[in-house]
């Protein structure tokens, strides 16, 4: 609403205008950062970091999983057997023969991932792995 001023000339806001343009120019340029500019609240972020490290460490155990089995002295007959296992069982074929688990650790004293989460990334990069006797 505007107000004429007593000589006619211009006009001014009234005070509730002015009480909403403050607040409007207050919430919209952080309403536009959270939905488009990527802005993250502190638990968003913290979430979304626990995600990473869960994720890092699953990568972590998974790629100890392929050293320590590629190492063995009898990697090509577990990889055969490994490979002729059904796809979903693979990763319980990797747990039951104690791969997934990294010697000296526990999972209550650490937060470590599940083995059956590592023993599927393990048994995918697995599946394209080549022994050292098999390099040509």
């Amino acid at each position: 609403m505007s107000v004429v001023t007593e000589t006619g000339q211009g006009w001014r806001a009234s005070k509730t205008t002015l009480v909403w343009a403050c607040v409007l120019s207050a919430l919209l340029p952080v309403g536009a950062g959270f939905f488009w500019g990527g802005w993250e609240t502190a638990w968003g972020a913290h979430r979304i970091a626990a995600i990473a490290v869960h994720r890092a460490r699953t990568e972590l155990m998974a790629e100890l999983c392929v050293n320590r089995f590629v190492s063995a002295p009898d990697a090509a007959a577990h990889l055969a057997e490994l490979r002729d296992a059904d796809p979903w069982a693979r990763s319980d074929l990797l747990i039951r023969d104690g791969w997934t688990s990294v010697p000296g650790t526990t999972n209550e004293a650490q937060e470590l991932p599940l083995e059956h989460e590592v023993g599927e990334v393990c048994a995918k990069r697995l599946m394209t792995a080549k022994l050292p006797s098999q390099h040509t």
